[in-house]
């Protein structure tokens, strides 16, 4: 995507975690900056997370006491303003990327936003029925979970409200600069998280609570409002290739969501499909109007059906029940 804007006279530049950590070569961007730089106490959470074998580790967090402006999504909001101040994007259409790193693990962020959630409701846990053991496997493997829950979740919301202040700088800055209603502003995340649902932590599972991410659109020709159909982080291209008039690449899968970024509420009927490996096999997922259907293994180790009007937890599988056959049959082509 940068080389394609690259290619049609943007000056193009990213800073933070654009492409995952020890990918130096960066391609279609005129400047990039890695994600290598962070504080020295993010550097020793990180350290003290990974000290244990993957699969055996649990979420964890610190509270940072140095400054804001050494952490590592500071410093990558600040090359990104650093461009927009540049004359070189003042005198060419220009195609930013900020990698924000958190809120993965661990979260380490400065003291003031773990302030902000002195204590959290954590509701109970309903009953699972029917979910095959396949579903209930996360990245974090069967580690214990951190204790108590509530701090955890409060950890996250801290680390999540940092990443929105960091968002915040770039949104100041544009409106500073006077170029925020040219400016086409794309918000997305790479996964949901397991906050203890289904007593899971972490990701690379199949339920909504994972393969559910952030995609928030803003700009020109950009309606508001709140679009409830079901997109795939594979629109965000085609999308930004027709919002600033530039022909879609021929080879791309995914849809411009231009119709409802027109109109939230428009006809659509495309499905979001999801992937997960497990070891030796794969589940496959698809979300299509209120259903989530799962195959494991081609069904082999699991199948999974949820109705997101009466069950949108997910927590009662209805793929035994026979009256849902054509249901099943018609979300199982859509694999």
């Amino acid at each position: 995507m940068p080389d394609f804007f690259k290619k049609h006279g943007y000056f193009t530049a990213g800073a933070g975690k654009v492409f995952h950590h020890g990918k130096q070569n960066a391609p279609g961007f005129d400047e990039w900056l890695p994600a290598e730089t962070s504080s020295d106490q993010e550097e020793a959470a990180r350290k003290r997370r990974y000290a244990n074998a993957e699969g055996n580790r649990t979420p964890d967090w610190a509270e940072l006491d140095g400054p804001e402006s050494d952490t590592a999504d500071a410093i990558a909001a600040r090359d990104i303003i650093r461009w927009m101040e540049s004359s070189t994007a003042r005198i060419q259409p220009f195609f930013l990327v900020a990698g924000f790193r958190k809120p993965h693990l661990p979260w380490a962020v400065p003291r003031r936003y773990f302030d902000m959630y002195p204590s959290v409701h954590v509701p109970a846990e309903p009953p699972m029925h029917g979910i095959p053991k396949a579903a209930l496997i996360t990245e974090l493997g069967p580690s214990r979970p951190p204790e108590p829950r509530w701090k955890a979740i409060a950890a996250y919301r801290a680390a999540v409200s940092y990443m929105d202040a960091q968002t915040g700088a770039l949104l100041g800055a544009l409106d500073r600069l006077k170029i925020r209603e040219s400016t086409v502003v794309v918000l997305i995340g790479d996964n949901g998280f397991h906050l203890g649902e289904h007593l899971l932590w972490s990701k690379h599972t199949l339920f909504e609570r994972a393969t559910r991410v952030p995609m928030i659109f803003s700009g020109p020709g950009i309606a508001k409002g709140v679009c409830k159909q079901n997109t795939e982080l594979l629109d965000v291209y085609p999308s930004l290739a027709e919002l600033t008039g530039l022909p879609r690449p021929a080879h791309l899968q995914g849809t411009s969501l231009m119709p409802l970024l027109r109109r939230p509420d428009a006809a659509w009927d495309r499905p979001a499909r999801s992937i997960a490996e497990r070891n030796g096999f794969a589940g496959r997922a698809v979300r299509s109007g209120n259903w989530r259907y799962v195959e494991w293994n081609g069904g082999k180790d699991g199948v999974e059906l949820y109705d997101h009007r009466e069950d949108p937890g997910e927590y009662n599988n209805l793929a035994g029940n026979p009256g849902l056959k054509d249901t099943i049959q018609r979300l199982r082509a859509l694999l």
